[in-house]
């Protein structure tokens, strides 16, 4: 299996309000590494799983309506903890749209599988991970 991995990040306000996240129930700011996996069985002719570019411009897209905002406020949330597993699967969803829409060229008919991964901090991370 190839993979082509992205990279961004978004900076969002949000609240927990479950008994369960403690201080986090509060308003609070977190800042989220984020990366998207592309998975392929085979490679085009030019060597290729999946345009790099076209996978960062996808990304890229998808947190854009998600950066410096506060989440609580986002219809999208409503009714929903948002927590960086929730996150993961949102971003998941959005991309795996984007890449029926066919915003990866060519080579989305090749993408198999895709795995989204949110890094909380240097030491805790969550994602989702599934077949497209």
């Amino acid at each position: 299996m190839f993979a082509v991995e992205v990279s961004d990040h978004i900076m969002i306000a949000h609240s927990l309000p479950r008994p369960v996240f403690g201080p986090a129930q509060g308003m609070h700011g977190a800042t989220f590494h984020v990366d998207a996996a592309f998975f392929t069985r085979e490679l085009d002719e030019d060597g290729l799983g999946v345009d790099i570019g076209l996978a960062f411009e996808v990304l890229r897209e998808v947190l854009a309506p998600l950066n410096y905002a506060n989440l609580d406020e986002l219809p999208v949330f409503a009714g929903r903890v948002t927590t960086t597993e929730v996150l993961a699967r949102h971003i998941f969803d959005a991309i795996a749209g984007l890449i029926r829409d066919g915003r990866l060229g060519g080579g989305g008919a090749r993408i198999v599988r895709l795995r989204v991964r949110l890094h909380e901090s240097n030491v805790a991370r969550a994602w989702f991970e599934a077949d497209l």
